[in-house]
């Protein structure tokens, strides 16, 4: 690999407080050898070709803590392969995988399988998850120990919440010991039984089965009480109420614990389901205008920590059910950072707090050196045009699955391109 030197960029790099312009050299091991303002014209040799970004944005790789892929056992959704085609359009070079799959995520031969395919087939850095129990019963633990030795990055049942507060707290006790990370959709399977949307005045004008809020705040109250006793590395997999937001305020200074949302529920709420729209079925379901507002003051106040893409890949022939029966989830990893960019744009956050949430507050929760631009580290990135218009068209997505919950939104920024170990593998 030659050297590559970029000028004229303005970077973002909230590890190191870096927001100014400057440049970025990139050594013959793909590393990331010099960045900032000390990289100009007058400390580069003329005889070297430099690419000049014209004022465009650079941002540490994003890592996405929250992304389905369709391998093992639904590679008619999405495979490594689309996956890794569909994060790099939008500047995302690590992900969290779900363990969602089939057979789901569970033993040590998985893991080796799944570590096998993502090494062959993925371009970005996957970091699977395995599941808290066995089989997603929510009945019996998994071998965290065993499967942490393993390369797993951390334990989650994906959409599902672990309900017995004994086996929660066996977990927590266990996880504290290993120094596992625990991630929990908070949700009560009594009050959201057979729920489809936001529980309220458009559940009620639709006809259709409420979520109330109630679900997710129980269990929140729940497990941060058990995390009083028991302080492992604890991460509330996405909140989408004001309610729920109120008590990891209240509990923030008692007891250590990180909190992700979706981009969905920043930037939709249930008035956009509008007639039925099942694009717009999601886990934990879109609610009131309220609720998303509190959640972009929530980033503000560094209440919530993470914006993950909630990336779950599903065929049209899933979607377009009835609402009852269609399969909740949008794809989402493409458009991350691009839709997260709406609230920079709008004034409702800064831009140095919103690449924060995507990179390196991510990377520190997982414990990876990723989502930064530190000198001698791999040179993950993304070059942005934050003023670039386009707009969500359907034939457009390159993920296998086009059930994108924002088709014919405008947007404002685009990913230029995006480059891994130093590797330029998108360019739009």
């Amino acid at each position: 690999m030659k050297k590559k030197f970029f000028l004229n960029a303005h970077i973002i790099d909230p590890k190191n407080q870096i927001d100014e312009l400057g440049g970025l050299i990139i050594n013959e091991k793909g590393k990331i050898e010099a960045i900032g303002k000390k990289v100009n014209k007058n400390n580069i040799p003329s005889r070297e070709k430099c690419t000049d970004l014209q004022g465009k944005h650079i941002f540490p790789g994003i890592v996405d803590m929250k992304v389905f892929v369709g391998e093992p056992g639904f590679e008619y959704k999405e495979n490594f392969r689309t996956l890794s085609e569909a994060a790099l359009s939008g500047g995302v070079t690590s992900v969290v995988t779900m363990p969602n799959t089939n057979p789901v995520i569970d033993n040590v031969s998985i893991v080796d399988f799944l570590k096998r395919r993502g090494r062959d087939k993925a371009k970005i850095n996957i970091f699977p998850t395995a599941t808290l129990s066995k089989n997603l019963e929510g009945t019996n633990m998994t071998e965290f120990g065993l499967l942490q030795s393993k390369g797993i990055i951390g334990f989650t049942d994906g959409y599902q919440t672990i309900q017995s507060t004994r086996l929660m707290s066996r977990i927590m006790k266990s996880a504290f010991d290993l120094d596992s990370l625990v991630m929990q959709h908070v949700e009560d399977n009594e009050l959201s039984k057979d729920g489809l949307v936001n529980d309220g005045i458009i559940s009620t004008k639709l006809g259709l089965q409420g979520i109330p809020d109630l679900a997710e705040k129980i269990i929140i109250e729940r497990d941060l009480t058990l995390l009083e006793d028991c302080n492992c590395r604890y991460h509330i997999s996405q909140i989408s109420s004001s309610k729920g937001l109120d008590v990891i305020k209240n509990r923030k200074n008692d007891v250590k614990f990180t909190c992700g949302v979706s981009v969905n529920n920043l930037s939709l709420n249930e008035n956009d389901i509008g007639d039925f729209k099942t694009f717009l079925k999601l886990s934990p379901p879109l609610r009131t205008e309220e609720d998303r507002s509190s959640l972009i003051k929530g980033i503000n106040n560094e209440l919530i920590d993470v914006i993950v893409s909630d990336h779950k890949p599903e065929d049209e022939e899933q979607k377009r059910l009835t609402f009852a029966k269609a399969s909740s989830g949008a794809t989402g990893v493409e458009t991350l950072l691009p839709l997260t960019l709406e609230l920079y744009h709008n004034g409702s956050v800064k831009l140095s707090k919103l690449i924060k949430t995507l990179t390196y507050n991510p990377a520190k929760i997982l414990k990876i050196n990723k989502g930064n631009l530190d000198v001698d580290n791999d040179a993950d990135f993304c070059v942005v045009d934050l003023n670039k218009p386009w707009i969500v068209k359907k034939e457009n997505i390159i993920s296998k699955s086009k059930n994108t919950s924002i088709e014919d939104r405008k947007l404002q920024g685009k990913v230029i391109s995006t480059y891994v170990k130093g590797e330029e593998l998108y360019k739009a």
